[in-house]
């Protein structure tokens, strides 16, 4: 029965840091979903001991506790898949932003040359002796 109350006091812990991190802002929504649900199921769990029991031998489990590691592992490797998958789509965005700059940094110094060439007369001869030649 203690094993229960502190599985429904960890569970409530966790609603409430992962609703107090998404109203400041500490938590995107998306991230919070999962993290509420996982809640929710330890919530259900420790009102609802005999749901770990049923599941145990539904799936033929010896023990409840190998099947809470199984679920944790399970969990963990999923949370794991979409990390990666969120560091990938960033790191593509980083790399399409990084390629932007650099047209843009070379643009705006084709400009700055031009215009330095125009209102410096040295300049404004050596370019259009470059524009008769061509």
């Amino acid at each position: 029965m203690t094993i229960a109350i502190t599985g429904v006091v960890l569970a409530v812990i966790m609603l409430v840091t992962v609703f107090a991190m998404l109203l400041t802002r500490r938590l995107r929504e998306k991230y919070a979903v999962l993290w509420i649900i996982i809640a929710i199921a330890m919530l259900l769990l420790g009102i609802f001991p005999q749901l770990l029991m049923g599941l145990t031998s539904l799936l033929g489990v010896v023990l409840p506790a190998n099947l809470l590691f199984a679920m944790a592992i399970l969990l963990l490797l999923g949370v794991s898949l979409h990390l990666s998958w969120e560091q990938s789509q960033a790191e593509d965005e980083i790399r399409r932003a990084a390629e932007e700059l650099a047209i843009l940094r070379a643009d705006h110094e084709e400009l700055f040359r031009r215009i330095a060439a125009l209102t410096d007369p040295a300049a404004r001869d050596a370019q259009r002796s470059a524009w008769a030649r061509a």
